[in-house]
């Protein structure tokens, strides 16, 4: 029997770390033929390269190399660069990841060339129409074939906009890696060789665009950051888009944020087990976060990741100075809720492929 050919379209390290397990799944499969397009949204060999060598992701066929443009320059790109490659390799099906453009670009080349499309992490919705994620959610999930959901919220929402045909609930796939790459973090030195210890430090990501592009909220968020570094050390990951915006913003960091370039994902996954809290606008992180039991408190407005919140681990609290310190003061009030772990069993990996399988 000939093997299924499967084309997975990637960008975003996000996307990197989710795929890494599924592939691996796919690869034992033996019935699967997997080939990679990297769009090149991620370029930075922080944020992208080393993904591939640590995770083990097999290296991608196709690198289109297209970055650094405004939403619709970027997504025209790579939608045009994809179909090219779909033409020519004629899959059985597409999968994508996520919510960004690169998610957006392949879920309309498949689309446009009647390729079956599957969406990992189908189903989440902020509600919030103005960022560009929730959009890219909304196209690709109206889009695609088989609807991959990491909660039962994920499925809900899709009912709510009538989409039930191919929804199927499947657990979280970045709980599936945590749960083996956690193991690996026995007698790491990484903490030490930075000049940390356990427990007292934060670690804060930040590079959402409505934080980023917006200088009030950001400059918000770092008044905040700066008086929160003078009575314990923040962790600063930084995104290089960000890194270029606070320069250019001359918004400085206090003597107690530690700036670090983006980290391997064993080093940052240890400096979030070992963190005290973690500050974020990141979607994933908050969802780490809650799998590795560390506090978060929330830079956003509203989350996709609701069950994060209603676990009691998750404290959304927008920009604002004040409310991001009061967050802060509050840490220990805040309790996880018991017996209440809603992304699975970590077998999602192997239930998306044997889902592809079946349809295929």
């Amino acid at each position: 029997m000939s093997k299924k050919k499967i084309i997975t379209v990637l960008g975003a390290r996000p996307q990197f770390i989710k795929a890494s397990i599924v592939s691996k799944i796919m690869e034992k499969s033996k019935k699967i033929q997997e080939t990679i397009i990297h769009t090149g949204q991620h370029f930075d060999a922080n944020m992208s390269d080393i993904f591939f060598e640590e995770l083990s992701l097999k290296s991608p066929k196709y690198n289109l190399s297209i970055a650094g443009l405004s939403h619709g320059a970027l997504t025209g790109r790579m939608l045009e660069g994809i179909e090219k490659i779909l033409i020519k390799e004629n899959p059985d099906m597409v999968l994508i990841y996520g919510d960004t453009d690169s998610t957006l670009a392949g879920s309309l080349a498949a689309s446009k060339l009647d390729i079956p499309l599957a969406h990992v992490e189908s189903g989440l919705r902020s509600n919030n129409f103005s960022m560009p994620e929730e959009k890219n959610r909304i196209v690709a999930d109206s889009l695609s074939q088989l609807l991959f959901c990491p909660s039962k919220y994920a499925v809900q929402n899709l009912k709510k906009e009538n989409i039930t045909d191919g929804v199927s609930l499947v657990g979280d796939v970045m709980y599936d890696l945590i749960k083996i790459k956690k193991k690996e973090l026995s007698g790491s030195d990484y903490l030490k060789d930075i000049n940390l210890t356990e427990k007292n430090y934060a670690l804060c990501t930040i590079h959402r665009k409505e934080n980023t592009n917006n200088p009030k909220r950001l400059k918000s968020i770092f008044r905040a950051l700066n008086i929160i570094s003078k009575k314990i050390p923040i962790v600063l990951p930084i995104h290089p888009r960000t890194k270029a915006i606070i320069k250019d913003s001359k918004i400085k960091p206090g003597k107690g944020i530690l700036v670090i370039e983006p980290q391997a994902y064993l080093n940052f996954l240890r400096l979030q087990t070992g963190a005290k809290f973690i500050l974020t606008d990141s979607g994933g992180l908050q969802k780490e976060a809650f799998f590795n039991s560390v506090p978060c408190i929330t830079l956003r407005d509203e989350t996709e990741w609701r069950e994060t919140e209603e676990s009691g681990w998750n404290n959304i609290v927008g920009s604002e100075t004040s409310d991001i310190l009061d967050a802060w003061s509050n840490l220990s009030q805040q309790e996880r809720k018991e017996n209440f772990f809603p992304y699975g069993k970590g077998d999602a990996s192997t239930k998306i492929v044997e889902g592809m399988l079946n349809y295929l």
